[in-house]
């Protein structure tokens, strides 16, 4: 009984489910962007101030940024000045104040260094760095106290100073922010609004495709089921949600939107090239210890020459294949082989009784008696053929006559015996063992030595190579 049900499916049913899988990959990818655009936020957020503020704007209040109040009341201040001198001239006592007061603010901007809780101090070196600089200074203290003062800005021009700050020093200064703190200690980060609907989608998607998959498979438990769709938790998860790129890449994948076939094949070579060649090395090297250790241990010789002690066989067809398989070869040689290597075996015969001839002096001698020269070869062929056609013979008797077939078992039977007896000698086991635990040294050292220098590279290769063929 199959462990799957038959659940009716239909090809519209099928490009549904496709659609599906592809939104909601789509939807997954566009979670997974608003993770990084979260994550990367405060790095680029000097970027998008100035690039794009009304985002900053938008999102500053989501990860609980305000402008900081030190560095903003000197911003106002410099707006207030900036009106000031406007609507009245720079040598009013009204202005006078003014400067002062923001000189003031100057050194308390450098003293309290409010860029370091938004870890901007580099920003405020900047600034200070600008101001000297602008100035000819060395003291930042100095270069602010001489810049925010009646004579210098009469001297060099108001406008072109304030320009000048409001061009290169206010960006600077309006990067500045606090960052609020919740109770538990933490800076207020309210991503958890924005991501919120992505994790209840998906948790809901999750489950009931778990629950699908439970019920479609006979068997499965709906944990099992999760644990088949074990990358969609990521999804679900409240921290390390950089992690979820893992079930997007997956998701595009199944989804036919992203083609990572090249890159899984090359990741699949790199893995089987790294573990293969040890894996194997492991395989044979145990595999060859373990006969080594049954060899020494006489598990070998005692289910050879002890039957008694093998475990029970299980015979599926109630025939002796081995005893089987001899007999077909035996008949096959007589009755095939033997009729077409014939001349072959005459041949070799011959050859072999000329050659005991010719080592006698009287057949030596009949070769130069004129007439009966021939007979000595005549007499080679006719006793080769003769030796041929009685093998022949012999071995179709043994076939065929029941008596003759009786006697070679019989004689098979008592070689098989006395061989048996005289391997199980102990100086004759132990010597045979021995040669063969040293025989397997050998080879396991001549198999870790071959895959060092061959590598597997070649085997994935071939391998590659097949699946082009079975898969075209």
């Amino acid at each position: 009984m199959s462990s799957f049900k038959q659940l009716p499916t239909t090809k519209t049913s099928t490009t549904s489910r496709r659609w599906l899988a592809r939104l909601l990959a789509i939807v997954a990818l566009v979670n997974f962007c608003l993770v990084l655009f979260d994550l990367s936020y405060l790095h680029w957020r000097d970027f998008y101030l100035q690039e794009v503020p009304s985002l900053t704007q938008l999102y500053d209040p989501i990860k609980g940024i305000k402008p900081h109040r030190e560095t903003q009341r000197y911003l106002n201040k410099v707006s207030e000045i900036e009106q000031q001198l406007i609507q009245t001239d720079l040598q009013t006592p009204q202005v006078e104040n003014s400067l002062q007061e923001l000189g003031n603010l100057s050194n308390e901007l450098i003293a309290d260094n409010p860029f370091a809780v938004a870890n901007k101090s580099g920003t405020l070196e900047k600034i200070k760095h600008q101001m000297r600089d602008r100035v000819g200074k060395e003291s930042a203290r100095e270069a602010f106290a001489t810049f925010w003062s009646q004579p210098y800005l009469s001297q060099v021009g108001w406008q072109q100073e304030i320009n000048f700050f409001n061009t290169h020093i206010q960006p600077l200064i309006e990067t500045n922010y606090y960052r609020s703190i919740g109770i538990n200690g933490k800076y207020i980060d309210n991503f958890w609004l924005i991501d919120s609907p992505f994790v209840i989608l998906f948790g809901l998607e999750f489950l009931i495709r778990s629950f699908y998959i439970s019920r479609s498979i006979t068997g499965l438990t709906w944990l099992e089921a999760m644990l088949r769709r074990w990358y969609d938790i990521f999804l679900l998860l409240a921290f390390w949600r950089w992690l979820r790129i893992i079930p997007v890449i997956i998701r595009l994948y199944k989804a036919n939107l992203l083609n990572l076939e090249a890159v899984r094949a090359q990741v699949n070579r790199d893995f089987i090239n790294n573990f293969a060649e040890e894996i194997t090395e492991i395989v044979g090297i145990r595999l060859i210890d373990q006969a080594q250790d049954s060899i020494k241990r006489g598990d070998i010789a005692r289910w050879l020459f002890r039957p008694e002690t093998r475990r029970p066989y299980v015979n599926i067809n109630n025939t002796d294949e081995v005893q089987a398989i001899a007999s077909r070869l035996l008949q096959l040689t007589v009755y095939q082989v033997l009729p077409k290597i014939q001349p072959d075996i005459e041949a070799l015969l011959n050859h072999n009784i000329k050659t005991v001839f010719n080592q006698s002096p009287i057949y030596r001698q009949l070769q130069n008696v004129p007439g009966v020269g021939y007979l000595p070869n005549q007499l080679a062929e006719n006793l080769a053929k003769d030796l041929s056609e009685t093998l022949y013979s012999t071995f179709t008797t043994i076939l065929e006559d029941p008596v003759a077939a009786q006697l070679s078992n019989r004689l098979i039977q008592n070689f098989s015996k006395t061989l048996e007896a005289e391997v199980q000698q102990q100086h004759n086991v132990q010597e045979i063992q021995s040669l063969i635990v040293d025989l397997l040294e050998e080879i396991k050292i001549n198999y870790v030595k071959g895959i060092a220098e061959d590598g597997v590279e070649k085997t994935l290769d071939e391998s590659q190579q097949i699946r082009r063929i079975v898969r075209p």
